[in-house]
């Protein structure tokens, strides 16, 4: 394990269940991530925890690639859909300063309609929505909360266009062309570079000098690779277009700035932060994935699971609570916080086993959360204790 605590004094951090305070040390935490570690096969893991909206303790555990290289605290890894999220914390700014405004229509921002914008291969095909006049519904808002209507990518679909499945701000369906379409506007609208903003207002701020939306050459020297379910080892990719909806490098020590920075509302006014986890749209499916799963009977729905900006939100045991999660073949990320406390959990993983361990680190560091993790990633039995 290799650690940065600032409760070095101490090994403890503190863990609030319903019912009484808990303290876990980090031999603890140590063993429990190496245990986890061996029965799921997970290569490499980083963890950071927040307190009060204070970085508490940065550590790693195990190697970020095939020739056994340490994984520490400042390797880059990837981000993956976590980008959402800090996308979300730069949008929220734009709209606190009046730059675009949440609740309007994106054809307020272009110049011209949607569907006549020329292919490029950075977005999705918008020509393929000509004749249907419902995206001129599309907000922000609906495009942050997953509301748009849209599949996840529209090259998933069985014709490879891009198409709505259900009229805008309905219903919850996980879109990555939505957030795409978000960055659309403000670059073709607004005339703002994506990853330039996010830089200035995001990584700039909060010291994240390891972050980035587009490949650095300067990662190299210390990079994580990733391993799938069958243990396969694929080497980190080197993404030269800035994608909103997942293409940022971080480090766990960079992403843990985020967080607490999040916590503490930096760049934001409270009211601000506040609306980004306020729940807006219901979630009314039994999974996150595959998208587009038939809604529960409303009997059957989880009724403190919904949709904030960018982030999901739920109420457990200790109050309400949000995260986002971030995952492909490679890669399982998560970010799990509980307003109570300011409190918060993040988990960087170059190993998609390791996905497996999510439920019981949050579980030893924060007590029982309500973290709906049935629903991001199906039911068990893929969790360990």
């Amino acid at each position: 394990m290799r650690l940065i605590s600032i409760l070095a004094a101490t090994g403890l951090f503190t863990a609030t269940a319903s019912s009484a305070a808990e303290s876990v040390s980090m031999p603890q935490l140590d063993a429990h991530v190496r245990a986890a570690m061996h029965d799921t096969g997970a290569k490499g893991v980083a963890i950071a925890v927040i307190a009060n909206g204070k970085i508490t303790h940065v550590a790693t555990w195990g190697a970020r690639n095939a020739k056994g290289d340490p994984l520490t605290t400042d390797t880059i890894m990837y981000g993956a859909s976590l980008t959402k999220a800090v996308f979300a914390y730069t949008v929220m700014q734009l709209a606190q300063e009046g730059r675009i405004d949440l609740d309007a229509s994106i054809a307020t921002y272009l110049p011209k309609p949607l569907p006549d914008y020329a292919e490029e291969n950075r977005y999705a095909r918008w020509s393929d929505l000509k004749g249907d006049e419902r995206w001129r519904k599309l907000t922000p808002r609906i495009l942050l909360n997953h509301g748009s209507g849209f599949a996840n990518f529209g090259f998933l679909e069985h014709d490879g266009k891009l198409r709505f499945h259900f009229d805008p701000g309905t219903r919850y369906g996980y879109s990555g062309d939505g957030i795409i379409l978000l960055q659309f506007v403000l670059e073709r609208g607004l005339g703002l570079d994506v990853g330039a903003e996010m830089k200035r207002r995001v990584f700039d701020r909060l010291g994240m000098t390891n972050t980035s939306m587009i490949w650095r050459p300067d990662f190299a020297a210390n990079l994580a690779d990733g391993w799938d379910a069958d243990g396969k080892v694929e080497p980190h990719d080197e993404r030269s277009t800035v994608r909103a909806a997942g293409s940022m490098d971080t480090t766990i020590a960079d992403f843990a700035k985020f967080a607490a920075g999040f916590m503490r509302s930096e760049g934001l006014s409270a009211a601000s932060r506040a609306e980004i986890i306020r729940p807006q749209l219901p979630i009314t499916t039994p999974q996150q994935f595959p998208t587009l799963l038939p809604e529960l009977p409303v009997e059957k729905r989880r009724k403190d699971l919904a949709a904030g900006i960018g982030v999901v939100t739920f109420s457990g045991p200790q109050g309400p609570g949000f995260y986002k999660g971030g995952h492909n073949d490679t890669t399982g990320n998560s970010w799990v916080c509980l307003e109570k406390g300011r409190r918060c959990v993040v988990i960087l993983a170059n190993d998609v086993r390791a996905e497996a361990m999510f439920p019981g680190i949050v579980r030893l560091v924060l007590g029982e959360t309500g973290m709906p993790w049935a629903w991001e990633y199906g039911p068990a039995p893929w969790t360990r204790p």
